[in-house]
């Protein structure tokens, strides 16, 4: 099995993974920077979607061209690793949620396009992501075992919800998200979900509280302490995947999610 991770703020390189290859690969939406190696016995690609230094904000990232790339390469699977606003307020700071669910209704990608591969009517590949749940069942049961594994705290299930950035959101516009379910939120996931559907990959995502969102708790969360968690959920993430690859590596490689009804 091959594993593709795309690591987020806070998680520049994955801890332990054996480098093989470093490459540009180059797709129809631009250019995308892919790590190939082993880690924990399991071929994995890696892209981490801000890049070192945090070059890119949430707002150049090149979803298309990450999720292109990694089924480009091979990708069995794909895990989406986010560093979370809790919103609610029962989520502990510091601990990990395995999603179940999205909340994405803009459905838009940072430029206001439409969040698909499908752009060009008559496209042979043209067709709607029909699905019950967005995120891979088995993927998702490999990263709950494996935080548990490393004795870290994690919530089984929860709503995603995806923001736009780069700007944290306003009371008003976390309590909507809170009315709808959401659990946590962040400014990456909502594309990616989207696209490896359409693409036909895997995918779950797992999320970190590093602080909660704006009127979920009676202060807001201290700078210093959301910094220092950013800090920490490297670690606590890279104990997750060294846990979860083993296990998905012994079990079936995970079939596509739903279907794509097409029409050719």
């Amino acid at each position: 099995m091959r594993v593709g991770i795309i690591t987020g703020s806070g998680t520049y390189a994955l801890a332990g993974l054996q480098v093989s290859a470093r490459q540009t690969v180059a797709t129809a939406w631009g250019e995308t920077e892919v790590t190939e190696g082993s880690l924990a016995g399991v071929d994995v690609l890696h892209i981490s979607r801000h890049g070192e230094g945090h070059v890119r904000l949430s707002n150049h990232v090149t979803h298309q061209a990450n999720i292109w790339a990694m089924k480009e390469l091979g990708a069995d699977a794909v895990i989406g690793l986010s560093a979370c606003g809790a919103v609610d307020p029962t989520v502990e700071l510091g601990s990990l949620i395995v999603f179940d669910d999205l909340h994405f209704l803009a459905n838009r990608l940072p430029g206001g396009e439409v969040c698909s591969f499908h752009l060009h009517p008559g496209a042979p590949d043209r067709g709607h992501w029909v699905y019950d749940s967005p995120y891979s069942e088995p993927l998702r049961r490999a990263l709950v075992e494996g935080a548990a594994a490393a004795g870290l705290p994690v919530r089984d299930r929860g709503c995603y919800g995806h923001v736009d950035g780069p700007r944290f959101n306003t009371r008003a516009e976390i309590a909507a998200l809170a009315a709808c379910g959401v659990t946590a939120v962040s400014q990456t996931g909502g594309p990616e979900t989207v696209l490896c559907g359409e693409a036909e990959l895997p995918f779950a995502l797992i999320g970190f509280a590093t602080d909660y969102a704006n009127g979920v708790a009676d202060e807001a969360t201290p700078m210093e302490t959301l910094v220092e968690l950013l800090g920490r959920s490297a670690e606590s993430f890279g104990a997750v995947i060294a846990g979860a690859l083993p296990l998905l590596a012994a079990a079936e490689v995970p079939g596509p999610l739903g279907s794509v009804l097409r029409f050719e």
